[in-house]
């Protein structure tokens, strides 16, 4: 039986979280004096704290209720709350799988907690006995699986998320910064069956709002809960909820430009595929490709030298590159640049 309290730390379950004036009156006329503003200017008052209007709209394009949505400031905020709701200092453990982002190590870091790894299999794959060895050897509070994968781009088996979920006596949090490349399935539709399910999304990537900074995680209303709780109180600033909305009003536009990027990806692959400096381009459900290159670095420098930043992943993944598929006229330049780094390869090394 999944009892929720007994993940949380104590002190946060004894919080009172702080109340600001648009808690006591939420209203939007009136003649405001309540929250200390100042009574001049286009931006002089505060954001909604609970993001309703953003909400609201989510909840339609999900279809989960409002109070399954957490907004944040990026999903980077929702990791980092994770860490401090339902992880002890000092004392509990997460767990994740490698490579993947690297901000899950940097907020256990953060927060005193010890990070369990669990290395992917040699196709990027999940190794479900070791996980789940893993799991029932250490008290694991938190498990982070992001799919599509970052920096392999392969997105996991949803039944291969279930399995963990069932396994699972701590919180899984599935980020799905990539989902909307991807032809895998949400993990979205999990929530109401698996109360430890925490699925975080982002506009930073298929809306095109890395600059804004608004991530979302969706979970039972008893986790948003406890996450709002925590939280700064007005963590999303009303420009940035503001751009949220418009973006997610336009689905004409985001489906051209996700048509346009799905279909340079497919072009991008071919044509890396072709050079004889690649020996593999990775299967991908992101908006990027992990490639293997003769020689990583030397590949990642030259393409520095003339203007051309890619991610350098040698450190994690041998002699790979990771290419953000970019718009038609920049995927074509790397490909020529590219074509002229493999004519020049006796002499770069």
């Amino acid at each position: 039986m999944f009892e929720l309290n007994k993940l949380v730390r104590t002190n946060i379950l004894a919080l009172s979280p702080y109340s600001s004036a648009r808690d006591e009156f939420s209203g939007s006329e009136g003649v405001f004096l309540d929250a200390n503003e100042n009574p001049y200017g286009t931006l002089n008052r505060y954001p909604d704290p609970y993001q309703k209007e953003l909400k609201d709209l989510l909840a339609g394009l999900k279809g989960v209720g409002r109070n399954e949505i957490f907004v944040g400031n990026g999903s980077d905020e929702v990791i980092d709350l994770l860490f401090r709701v339902f992880c002890d200092p000092g004392k509990d453990k997460a767990l994740t799988f490698t490579p993947t982002y690297g901000m899950y190590d940097v907020s256990a870091a953060i927060n005193a907690i010890e990070m369990i790894k669990v290395p992917l299999t040699s196709t990027f794959g999940i190794d479900l006995e070791q996980t789940l060895a893993k799991m029932d050897q250490s008290a694991v509070k938190l498990t982070f699986i992001c799919s599509p994968n970052n920096p392999t781009g392969n997105a996991f088996p949803i039944e291969i998320i279930e399995k963990i979920l069932q396994r699972n006596q701590g919180i899984v949090v599935v980020d799905e910064a990539y989902i909307d490349f991807s032809s895998t399935a949400s993990a979205i539709q999990l929530i109401g069956s698996y109360p430890n399910l925490v699925v975080t999304q982002t506009m930073s990537k298929a809306r095109g709002l890395a600059g804004a900074r608004v991530g979302f995680a969706y979970a039972n209303s008893a986790i948003i809960n406890l996450l709002n709780k925590v939280k700064p109180p007005y963590n999303v600033s009303a420009l940035n909820q503001r751009a949220a909305i418009d973006a997610l009003s336009n689905e004409p536009g985001f489906e051209d430009q996700l048509k346009t990027i799905l279909e340079e990806r497919f072009r991008l692959s071919s044509d890396l595929s072709g050079l004889s400096i690649v020996q593999m381009v990775y299967p991908s459900e992101a908006n990027f490709l992990l490639v293997a290159f003769d020689n990583a670095n030397t590949v990642y420098n030259e393409l520095v030298e003339r203007k051309i930043i890619v991610r350098n992943r040698n450190s994690v993944v041998q002699n790979c590159i990771r290419i953000t598929v970019g718009t038609p006229e920049e995927n074509t330049l790397l490909i020529n640049t590219l074509k002229q780094l493999e004519n020049e390869k006796s002499t770069l090394y």
